[in-house]
């Protein structure tokens, strides 16, 4: 039976830094993954390009249960550290808004540059092993794997989470937490896209496509990015990022005009210029197919003249005070990332080992620590797996 200082499993992207920063430790590393390639998300991410981190990447950008979690190590690896490599690896880089960086090639370069990493530590990679079984022993941990027995002194679970199922992600991690009796904060769908049930359905026929700026807002969190109209409801990146914080049941306040008093619109074009619509007002600020919808839902088709200021301000209400309940969301399918997990007071926030299993470490997203849209969950892969792979 092989034996290894550290058997990590999962070869994403927190899982090939740890083994990368192990192994250049010295430590003898083995990288187990059930898929046929390894980081084949990372492959996936930002349309091929990988948004590998933020410039603005902070605590305050993320979510826990304990959101003093990620403190430690978002400041031991950061950001600047690993642009650092990427620049020493020779990989262009642009920032694309908001503090994006997504490479200027493809997001291969950042998969080659950790199997180099991992190459220049001795890893040893192993794809197209599952593991069936995992048990404590007096001297490490015993994996049965489909292709064997194997030994090590610590074992690390870098299996990410149920986020994309069809590209292989269980709920693994999650599953080993609970076998050696560690909390598992409930898990839920983050960063995906919102479903309307049939009245909104009717309500927003023929706008699939439509996209615009927008502020979203939900329990006391806001989000200014682009929102996209869907045959089933709303998605964009600020629907993406407020699904994090929404819950079944609750509204979303969206702001489809948000430098802009609608009602004060409409009143000054009705002095001004009262032969216009309220179509063609609105028309000026929204996507054409918008406010011909909006116009048409508050019964709005005679010249601003002919239009009682209670009809524009219900019109201007909706453009800049839209409240709507989803009735759900995509689900896993195609969420970004996986909400909740291994419960962080679970682990040591400086190795990220499980305070009850000595040797057993957790790292990335099947922590319950989660970014917001934008390179923030590569960032926090890079962290995690920096640190755990200090002590491993």
């Amino acid at each position: 039976m092989e034996q290894f200082h550290t058997i990590i499993v999962g070869a994403g992207a927190a899982g090939l830094f740890c083994a990368a920063t192990a192994g250049q430790r010295g430590r003898k590393v083995l990288l187990l993954d059930h898929a046929k390639k390894a980081g084949e998300k990372i492959r996936i991410s930002g349309g091929g390009r990988c948004n590998f981190t933020n410039l603005n990447a902070a605590p305050d950008k993320f979510l826990s249960g304990n959101p003093h979690f990620c403190v430690s190590a978002l400041k031991r690896y950061t950001q600047w550290d690993f642009i650092d490599m990427v620049q020493n690896h020779g990989i262009a880089y642009h920032e694309k808004t908001l503090g994006q960086l997504f490479c200027d090639g493809s997001s291969q370069q950042i998969i080659n540059m950790l199997l180099k990493e991992c190459r220049n530590g001795s890893v040893e990679i192993r794809l197209e092993h599952s593991v069936m079984n995992v048990e404590k022993t007096d001297t490490g941990f015993l994996l049965q794997t489909n292709l064997g027995r194997l030994a090590s002194e610590s074992l690390v679970i870098a299996t990410g989470g149920k986020s994309i199922p069809k590209m292989g992600a269980t709920g693994f991690g999650y599953d080993i937490a609970s076998q050696f009796g560690l909390d598992v904060v409930d898990t839920r769908a983050g960063l995906v896209p919102l479903r309307f049930g049939e009245d909104l359905l009717d309500q927003t026929n023929g706008l699939s496509g439509v996209a615009t700026e927008a502020v979203a807002s939900c329990n006391k969190k806001s989000f200014r990015e682009a929102l996209l109209f869907t045959h089933r409801g709303l998605s964009g990146p600020v629907i993406l990022q407020i699904s994090s914080y929404w819950r079944p049941g609750e509204a979303i306040t969206i702001n489809l005009a948000p430098d802009i008093d609608m009602f004060q619109r409409f009143k000054i074009a009705k002095e001004s210029n009262p032969k216009q619509s309220p179509q063609t007002i609105l028309a000026e600020t929204l996507p054409k197919r918008l406010a011909q919808k909006f116009a048409e839902m508050h019964n709005c088709s005679q010249v601003l003249a002919e239009t009682p200021d209670k009809k524009l301000r219900a019109l201007a209400g909706q453009v800049n005070d839209w409240s709507i309940k989803p009735c759900g969301d995509e689900g896993y399918r195609t969420a970004e990332v996986t909400l909740g997990g291994v419960d962080t007071k679970e682990l040591s926030s400086k190795t990220f080992e499980s305070r009850k299993i000595p040797g057993l470490f957790f790292i990335g997203e099947v922590v319950d620590v989660t970014g917001h849209l934008g390179g923030y969950n590569f960032q926090w892969a890079w962290s995690s797996g920096h640190c755990a792979g200090q002590f491993i």
